[in-house]
């Protein structure tokens, strides 16, 4: 094996061992008793089903990583990338029906491993814990939907980048980077209209006591919103969400009808005026802007390292190829997107303390929002006392103790 394979192979296992440690300690540091912040709000039988639910989804993850990383290492030391290439090879169609062919099935192959966990996830855990409302119908719906989405939208893109790669010469990286920039901005604009109801059903929210007062919250706060729709989420889920999606004129305000059932009109317009901080504080913007200019950065590594003899070898590969290329290079990128990754997560978590801010700031009494916070983590059976290695690595939202004190410190600084 050559420094290449050496790196990714480190590094596969290395961030295997960080999970597995992080997983650890997060189970340990479960308190054994309910935090008296939420001492009205989760009983000891709540509480104690939620440390189970922890429980439960740590060793599931645990697993389901371990059959991950098993998989691809059994793959790719029995030669599976050499074996596959040489398959699709044989059939002489040129390089970029084979390059998709190629990608495709390994696509696949990882989707179709994937599935016995998701099954088991959802129609074992989350059965058992109250959480789904998924039937098998709508299951194998979801995944064919998904399925066909990723074909229809995948194929382009990729035999994009694989013929600018392909013919585009040392530009070819800059060229990849500002096609999908486009596509992906085009595909964030239809998406509200075109691709999320073919999930979900979008509702307009009727006229009443809560449309009024988010209309009434949005004038106040001078942000203009056009549509506020119910999304049927316990067709799949009991747990709780709301989100903007979209931008422009199909920008869409999506409250979960699960999530309108278990709260009061107050705590709804408070949960709404945090989605609307992060309007306000750009945070969309920012991480749209991160993400394209990390991708750029892929991009321009991978033009440096394409058709690399060496990349090849370490994964026995006969023949060099822009789309083994970008298979092969992505394993080996896996350190700094490790790295990227903490940052960003570090990233979002402060985004949740602004908007948390903003939302405290701008409607009523921090409290609405607080007891938003509180109900939400009991019916979702969120973990109250995370260790912080793992909200380091998997944390988008800090800790809602956390969110709750610094809601807290806000209230109490005088106001100016």
């Amino acid at each position: 094996m050559n420094s290449y394979g050496i790196i990714v192979l480190l590094t596969l296992l290395i961030t295997f061992c960080i999970k597995l440690l992080s997983e650890l300690l997060n189970v340990r540091a479960a308190s054994a008793g309910v935090p008296e912040e939420f001492a009205g709000i989760y009983d000891e039988d709540a509480y104690r089903k939620s440390q189970e639910y922890l429980r439960a989804t740590s060793r599931f993850s645990l697993v389901s990583a371990g059959f991950d990383l098993a998989l691809l290492l059994i793959f790719w030391f029995c030669g599976g990338f050499n074996v596959l290439d040489q398959f699709f090879r044989s059939f002489a169609h040129g390089p970029i029906i084979t390059g998709l062919l190629y990608i495709g099935s390994l696509m696949l192959v990882q989707t179709l491993a994937e599935l016995p966990f998701s099954i088991y996830r959802t129609f074992v855990i989350e059965e058992k814990f109250g959480f789904n409302k998924t039937t098998f119908g709508v299951f194998v719906a979801d995944h064919l939907k998904s399925l066909f989405l990723a074909v229809l939208l995948g194929t382009p893109v990729i035999a994009g980048v694989l013929w600018f790669f392909q013919t585009a010469g040392p530009g070819a990286w800059f060229s990849a980077w500002a096609g999908i920039t486009l596509f992906s901005l085009l595909l964030q604009y239809v998406a509200p209209s075109w691709i999320m109801p073919l999930f979900n059903k979008f509702v307009p929210l009727e006229d009443g006591e809560l449309k009024s007062s988010i209309m009434d919250y949005a004038a106040e706060v001078k942000f203009p919103l056009s549509g506020i729709y119910v999304i049927d989420g316990s067709k799949r889920s009991s747990k709780a969400n709301a989100f903007f999606t979209g931008f422009g004129k199909r920008k869409r305000i999506a409250l979960f009808d699960t999530l309108i059932s278990n709260h009061p009109v107050e705590e709804l317009v408070a949960v709404l005026a945090h989605e609307i901080g992060h309007f306000r504080k750009k945070h969309i913007v920012i991480n749209m802007v991160l993400s394209l200019l990390n991708l750029g950065a892929l991009f321009f590594l991978l033009s440096i390292f394409m058709n690399n003899r060496g990349l090849f070898d370490a994964f026995h590969m006969k023949d060099v190829s822009v789309y083994g290329s970008l298979i092969f290079f992505m394993l080996l990128y896996t350190p700094v997107e490790f790295v990227l990754s903490l940052f960003l997560q570090a990233l979002s978590r402060r985004h949740e303390f602004e908007a948390d801010l903003f939302a405290v700031s701008t409607y009523r009494s921090g409290e609405v929002l607080a007891d938003a916070l509180k109900k939400l983590s009991r019916s979702n059976l969120t973990n109250l006392t995370p260790h912080p290695l793992y909200v380091i690595l998997n944390y988008s939202h800090p800790p809602v103790m956390q969110r709750i004190a610094r809601i807290r410190q806000h209230l109490q600084k005088p106001s100016k």
